[in-house]
């Protein structure tokens, strides 16, 4: 069974077992506008929570993508290269930037619940 997170980042990542899935809200990719170019890690890079893991550029701005967790990235989305638009239109599928395997659970049960997201967003 999976269950997904969130980071005031406004990235997403998905638990399934030993594996997790990261990519970007929706609001973040609206927020972004049209995805010209992603920048995935490589495989086999360790990652520490927080720390930079992806490059996204839109028509308005860059941005980094920051790993939620502390992990090792068993698989970047090499389609993005290809079709970074897939950021924009499937943000929280297909277009995931990234997955890690080694997820320190205890970072994992820090993030926000999808309830708690929506309210921070409505914060903002």
């Amino acid at each position: 069974m999976s269950e997904v997170r969130y980071t005031n980042q406004h990235e997403w990542i998905r638990l399934d077992g030993d594996e997790a899935t990261i990519g970007i809200t929706r609001y973040a990719a609206e927020s972004l506008g049209d995805v010209v170019f992603v920048e995935v890690p490589a495989s086999g890079k360790a990652l520490a929570a927080g720390g930079e893991a992806a490059v996204v550029e839109s028509v308005k701005a860059a941005s980094d993508i920051y790993a939620p967790v502390s992990g090792t990235v068993s698989a970047g989305n090499g389609a993005l290269e290809k079709e970074p638009s897939k950021v924009n239109d499937d943000p929280e599928g297909e277009g995931w930037f990234f997955k890690l395997t080694g997820v320190d659970k205890d970072e994992f049960g820090k993030l926000m619940d999808a309830a708690a997201y929506a309210k921070f967003v409505e914060s903002l």
